[in-house]
């Protein structure tokens, strides 16, 4: 029989670990000891934080992301096989959600492993909650084009699909590059769509707030380096 493969969401921010994650996340991490995550340092420091273990050098911890050859899947997903249960952690969030676990998880459903997401804090769920945009038609891109030119091209054919489909825009950055996103938001998008930025959720200094372009423009926030998710919908609000 093989084991079973458990989705642990871990927090936005540190510190918050009593107060976003669900009785069940601690409970299932409490009993399990070999681990996929992205950052073996990050695992441990969260684990750690949830004080299930008395000791987490008895851990087994295996380094899944995106520079992963799927070829080294079968090795790193051995005890699932062998029927021990393993859990699968993210760096920031929920896995598989802009997050190289994915591919364990396709690897778990094409050999007949079970998979059973938990609960957890999605800063693109959060920040799609809080945003006031379209709820209904909403489409994640991931991160955008870094050169000034092609990210220019990336804004403006996204905000058409806004426009022609009512869909609202998400996509995330590297923390040190927020300030240079926000500044090509601001430059390509028109000034009457809505932008919203979700800044470090979950935390103390956490905020949500959506404007449109020409309103951002007269009071332009700095964007330090915290995780941000950024959303538009293009066209006037109602």
């Amino acid at each position: 029989m093989k084991g079973t493969l458990y989705l642990i969401p871990t927090v936005l921010a540190e510190g918050t670990e009593q107060r976003v994650l669900s009785p069940e996340i601690p409970m299932t991490v409490g009993r399990l000891k070999f681990f996929l995550c992205e950052n073996i340092r990050t695992a441990r420091r969260f684990i750690s934080a949830l004080k299930v273990h008395p000791s987490i050098e008895s851990l087994q911890f295996t380094e899944l992301n995106k520079d992963t050859p799927e070829q080294h899947l079968p090795e790193l997903l051995a005890p699932l096989s062998a029927g021990e249960d393993a859990g699968l952690l993210s760096e920031a969030g929920c896995p598989g959600v802009a997050d190289p676990g994915a591919l364990a998880v396709a690897f778990a459903h094409r050999h007949g492993i079970r998979v059973v997401p938990l609960t957890g804090p999605s800063s693109l769920l959060l920040g799609l909650m809080g945003s006031g945009l379209n709820g209904q038609r909403f489409a994640f891109h991931g991160y955008l084009p870094i050169e000034a030119k092609a990210i220019g091209t990336a804004l403006r054919t996204l905000e058409q699909e806004s426009r022609e489909k009512n869909q609202t825009q998400l996509f995330i950055e590297t923390p040190h590059r927020n300030n240079s996103l926000m500044a090509h938001l601001l430059r390509y998008l028109r000034s009457d769509t809505r932008l919203c930025l979700a800044y470090h959720l979950t935390s103390p200094e956490g905020w949500i707030k959506t404007l449109t372009v020409a309103e951002w423009k007269k009071n332009i926030p700095a964007l330090d380096k915290v995780p941000v998710t950024f959303l538009f919908l293009a066209g006037a609000g109602r």
